[in-house]
């Protein structure tokens, strides 16, 4: 890519130095026949007395070359007319100018009649391609320089520009590929279930088993099949569309938590509701994805506050703001996995069962929301997980912002 575009910047250059060289050629040259021109006028009301040449032909002076004036005859004569004159060509003269050459040096010729005669006045055109040449080099070594830098820089942005195109076919392989271990184990029990319960005749309690731990298997693989899908259908730009009346954060949060009360007291966990209860905390997104985004954080508090910790939820107007916290006494995020908590599949060290997906859906639903993240310690011991809002009135923030650490 990076030689392709400095092969198309050198193609330009090069047409635009021929373009430019050209015009000053033709400039020069025009002005070299405007002057002869002058001088051949001159010379014509002077009645064919010229000036006479005040340098030979080989001076060094090649800013003010001297010009010669000759008078051709009908019969093809040559008379010079000034001194020191070269030797005229051969030529068939016309009115206007012409491009000759007398031995190595070419000339600019302008002629008129006179009478029966051409009156023909000359001038050498060296200084003009001395000009043009002398172009070249600088013109080169600029051009040089030009497309080093153009390649260089075009490969600088080429790099940083595929940079995340590259990392986003690095993800994407890397969640096909997690998607695919996900799915082969759930898989990979249902056959062998299957396949130890035809190997032989067994009674009624152990087919019951065995269709006991193909349903926990099945239910696992819809459980990442609904994951993916309601992933895959948020990352669509209709799916941050603005919903048509604000949601309670508040309500909805402490009904949740009230839902999640026999779940939690099955882990022997403590869950709580702190925050406010009113009708005035809102914001602009949907319901049902405030209750997703609720559920997969205290779902993940009561998993890892363990048996005999406390979750704690709480809701609460801060100025414009509306916030989310939820507390809990587990272990906490150790430093060096917080940038990778909301990665699809990611499971912290330690952790068993679950998708790996409920928080890139909690981070999704943040997102699409106008949220932003604040990750760090609970003064309970363990994770604090935080989403603050603007309050329905002000202008969506847009993209979420991770921020915090733990």
């Amino acid at each position: 890519m990076a030689g392709a575009t400095a092969l198309l910047i050198l193609g330009c250059y090069v047409l635009a130095v021929l373009v430019l060289n050209l015009v000053i050629v033709h400039r020069l040259t025009a002005q070299l026949d405007a002057r002869l021109t002058d001088r051949l006028s001159a010379a014509t009301t002077q009645g064919s007395r010229a000036e006479p040449a005040s340098r030979s032909l080989s001076s060094d002076d090649v800013d003010d070359p001297p010009s010669f004036l000759w008078r051709v005859a009908p019969t093809g004569s040559v008379t010079a007319l000034t001194p020191q004159a070269p030797a005229l060509p051969a030529h068939q003269w016309r009115a206007g100018a012409t491009q000759l050459d007398i031995g190595t040096t070419p000339f600019r010729f302008q002629a008129t009649r006179r009478g029966i005669d051409w009156l023909v006045i000359g001038q050498s055109s060296a200084s003009v391609q001395r000009v043009a040449g002398a172009l070249w080099l600088p013109e080169l070594l600029f051009g040089s320089v030009l497309v080093l830098a153009v390649f260089g820089g075009a490969l600088v942005i080429g790099r940083q520009a595929s940079a995340p195109l590259e990392l986003v076919q690095e993800r994407q392989a890397a969640f096909t590929a997690d998607a695919s271990h996900e799915l082969r184990t759930p898989l990979s029990v249902i056959e062998a279930e299957v396949a130890l319960a035809l190997s032989r005749s067994r009674d009624s309690s152990a087919y019951q088993a065995a269709l006991r731990r193909i349903g926990d298997e099945g239910h696992r693989l819809r459980q990442i099949v609904d994951d993916l899908l309601w992933l895959a259908r948020a990352d669509k730009p209709e799916g941050a569309v603005r919903p048509s009346e604000p949601a309670d954060v508040a309500a909805l949060a402490a009904e949740l938590t009230e839902r999640f009360a026999v779940v939690a007291d099955s882990r022997g966990v403590a869950l709580t509701y702190e925050g406010e209860r009113d009708s005035s905390l809102l914001v602009w997104a949907s319901g049902a994805w405030i209750e997703r985004l609720v559920g997969v954080l205290v779902d993940n508090a009561c998993k890892f506050a363990g048996r005999g910790g406390t979750v704690r939820v709480s809701v609460r107007p801060v100025g414009n703001h509306i916030h989310l916290q939820v507390d809990d006494t587990g272990p906490g995020i150790e430093d060096d996995e917080l940038p990778f908590i909301f990665d699809r599949f990611h499971r912290s060290a330690g952790e068993t069962g679950g998708t790996g997906l409920g928080l890139a859906i909690a981070d999704s639903v943040v997102r699409a929301t106008g949220g932003t993240w604040s990750v760090g310690r609970s003064t309970l011991g363990g994770a604090r997980m935080q989403v603050w809002w603007r309050r329905a009135g002000a202008a969506p923030t847009g993209v979420a912002v991770r921020s915090g650490s733990r």
